[in-house]
């Protein structure tokens, strides 16, 4: 199977090279042999008897780079000397950094600015306290929020190394949908300590994103949060998950002609993202669901199950399925894993309906790799960048944040997610629908704007708006 090589394991290589003809071809031909891309070759210095190249290269993970170290160190007159990962070397000093919106040059933009004339504007808000959208950043603010014990694939790591993760969501918020979004990392894992945490700081923000927080204690953090702010509240990992997998099956579900209250669907993981995608898709019209856990097919008479896995259980698998993975995908017309990798095998995949559906969303390495069911599967999609079809939540949190900041929503309804996931598939005509191109780029600016849009005529029309489309369009214009 192919090397799937990817920018997130680049390495910058600084080699002393002899300045001779045919050396540098040298060091091409042994990274070639150790299945690396060769990336831009920068000149550093020349002296009369050696060069001094800056050599990037593409790898595909950790290991894969050092074996491209080593074999270029085996050259005989060829020294390497520093090796440099583009990956760290973006994430030194952190990610994002707070600009001034207006200049202060002068005395008086430092008295309108701050002290004695912006105590003017304070007594305004605390006069009429709606005037705080309008008189603040409050409006265009998100709350990134985590407590780092469910960090992508790695589990627990705390709040301190979920940092680099919710810096890269503020800058998603920012370059796709203009959102101020600020990291807030939590040491605690006490759900009564993150609610609290956040009701306190709810005042400077206009919404508030979880992120990274592990279930079962995600459901009641949110619920609780809803009930208590008057302002958005989204676990992405649930619902911005769920509302992507929605939209990638509407049009999966064209491609194969199939219609989506007749087909059957297997989830693989019934953890947060596991059980919020089963809940959008039978809002979104699937009937036919059933769970898989570590313990086997959820159903109704499994002993051992906590509250959340029983309401589960009531609301799937209304055949009483019982097994495993293999008998949750015998007949399956869609399979969706959100679990790890492995857990679907070929086999699985060759007793599914015809035309199978499958997204395999584990990351950094899927349930089943696309290569293993190339030829078997109808539609093929995973959460990695590296293959068509990347079901990636970033097309859907900043355009819903961004359409429920537009018209100060109070929280986001599922009327809401419905219409962002719709939004998201529509993006994509008809006629532009292939097996490998169901879901629109993450670069496709046209999402946003949709996505956006929908939102917030899902939230008036939910009556949890605010303010209404043309005063939104009065503040732009």
């Amino acid at each position: 199977m192919a090397t799937h090589h990817s920018a997130s394991y680049s390495l910058t290589i600084r080699a002393l090279i002899p300045h001779e003809p045919g050396q540098f071809a040298r060091v091409a031909a042994a990274i070639g042999e150790a299945d690396a891309i060769l990336g831009a070759i920068d000149l550093v210095r020349v002296d009369q008897d050696f060069v001094v190249r800056d050599i990037s290269v593409l790898c595909a993970n950790e290991e894969h780079g050092e074996r491209v170290v080593d074999a270029i160190s085996a050259i005989d007159g060829i020294r390497v000397i520093n090796v440099s990962d583009r990956t760290f070397l973006m994430h030194v000093g952190g990610k994002i950094e707070m600009t001034p919106k207006v200049p202060i040059r002068t005395r008086d933009d430092l008295s309108m600015a701050y002290t004695p004339g912006v105590a003017r504007v304070s007594r305004s808000i605390a006069d009429e306290p709606d005037n705080v959208w309008n008189l603040t950043g409050k409006g265009n603010t998100i709350a990134v929020v985590t407590d780092g014990t469910a960090v992508l694939g790695l589990g627990d790591i705390g709040p301190g190394a979920a940092m680099p993760v919710m810096e890269g969501k503020a800058m998603l918020f920012k370059e796709f949908a203009g959102v101020d979004a600020w990291p807030i990392c939590l040491d605690s894992k006490d759900p009564e300590e993150i609610i609290r945490a956040v009701e306190l700081i709810s005042p400077g923000f206009g919404g508030i994103n979880l992120e990274d927080i592990s279930a079962p204690r995600c459901f009641e953090i949110e619920r609780r949060l809803e009930e208590a702010l008057d302002i958005p509240v989204f676990h992405d990992d649930q619902h911005g998950t769920a509302i992507t997998v929605l939209a990638a099956l509407r049009n999966a579900l064209r491609v194969v002609h199939k219609d989506i209250d007749k087909i059957r669907v297997a989830i693989i993981g019934t953890g947060a993202a596991g059980t919020a995608v089963t809940d959008m898709l039978i809002a979104g019209g699937v009937a036919h669901v059933v769970g898989v856990d570590v313990e086997g097919i959820v159903h109704r008479d499994r002993a051992g199950m906590n509250a959340e896995l029983q309401a589960y259980a009531e609301r799937t698998n209304p055949d009483g399925i019982t097994g495993g993975p293999a008998e949750a995908l015998q007949g399956a017309d869609v399979v969706i894993g959100v679990s790890r990798p492995g857990v679907i095998t070929v086999d699985m995949v060759r007793t599914m309906a015809a035309d199978p559906i499958i997204f395999a969303m584990a990351n950094p390495n899927p349930e089943i790799l696309p290569g293993e069911v190339e030829g078997i599967a109808a539609v093929m999609a995973t959460g990695r960048s590296d293959y068509p079809n990347q079901i990636n939540n970033v097309l859907a949190f900043p355009g819903i944040f961004r359409g429920a900041l537009d018209v100060r929503a109070r929280n986001i309804t599922p009327g809401m997610k419905l219409a962002a996931a719709n939004a998201i598939a529509d993006t994509i005509g008809i006629d532009e629908l292939t097996p490998e191109y169901i879901v629109p780029s993450v670069f496709n600016r046209k999402v946003v704007e949709s996505v956006a849009a929908a939102v917030a005529a899902a939230a008036i029309a939910d009556g949890v708006a605010r303010r209404d489309i043309p005063e939104v369009e009065a503040t732009r214009n």
